[in-house]
């Protein structure tokens, strides 16, 4: 029972729960007052779209995500939103016009390496999203789609610089010291990307970002090793 309540996330902590907690909380609150105010309570345009709601669970609970970086978040919600707005254009069904916005929408965020799951339900809402979102047309995907998601990375920018994450995501330096010298039985990248094939699935986690925690498992598997054998080298002594 008690592993339910654990995190699913590798390095998740009640500090960085809390944190996000905040961060959604403080990201659509600023993203809807600044729409608010640009727009100036327009009647006609939405002031927030839901999709935002989604993207905010990623640049706040899992900033580092390959998902969460600021051109997937903007790119892949506008790119989606407009890829929804032509697939309700091109098919008179709705029914079909949303399985060809979804559908589509995941082709061109990867094609523009732009892959961002909300922008799945940025493509949904182009397409069902009722007569106000029909009668904005191509506007949809940039106000207030694009402009949401702008205020919101901004947002994520700050609160994270306040909060002491990085954001957006850059690959940790460590000092050239703690790194050990990689033997000939070491995992090359080349290693890492087979080993990755194989599997077959992809992982919300980059490359480099990966080839980093096997290379840090490496000098703490060689540390605890080397202090293994010193204790039995001790030991050994104090029994002559």
């Amino acid at each position: 029972m008690r592993r339910i309540f654990e995190p699913i996330l590798a390095g998740a902590t009640l500090r960085d729960r809390m944190l996000a907690c905040a961060g959604g909380l403080t990201g659509i609150a600023f993203t809807s007052f600044i729409a608010s105010w640009f727009l100036n309570d327009s009647a006609i345009l939405p002031i927030i779209v839901a999709p935002m709601g989604a993207s905010a669970v990623l640049v706040f609970a899992v900033p580092a995500s390959p998902l969460a970086q600021p051109w997937p978040v903007i790119g892949g919600n506008a790119i989606s939103a407009f890829t929804g707005v032509l697939c309700a254009h091109l098919f008179g069904s709705p029914h079909v016009a949303a399985g060809f916005a979804v559908g589509l929408a995941i082709l061109a965020m990867s094609l523009t390496r732009s892959l961002h799951p909300p922008g799945g339900a940025a493509a949904l809402t182009a397409v069902i999203g009722g007569e106000t979102i029909g009668a904005l047309g191509y506007s949809f995907a940039f106000l207030p789609v694009a402009f949401n998601a702008i205020c919101l990375v901004l947002v994520g920018v700050l609160y994270h610089r306040i909060s002491g994450h990085k954001y957006p995501h850059h690959l940790r330096s460590i000092e050239a010291q703690a790194i050990p010298q990689r033997e000939p039985t070491s995992p090359h990248p080349d290693d890492i990307e087979a080993a990755l094939r194989d599997l077959g699935e992809t992982f919300d986690i980059g490359k480099e970002d990966l080839e980093l925690i096997v290379r840090q498992v490496e000098f703490h598997a060689a540390r605890r090793r080397s202090e293994t054998t010193h204790r039995e080298f001790l030991s050994s002594r104090k029994a002559r």
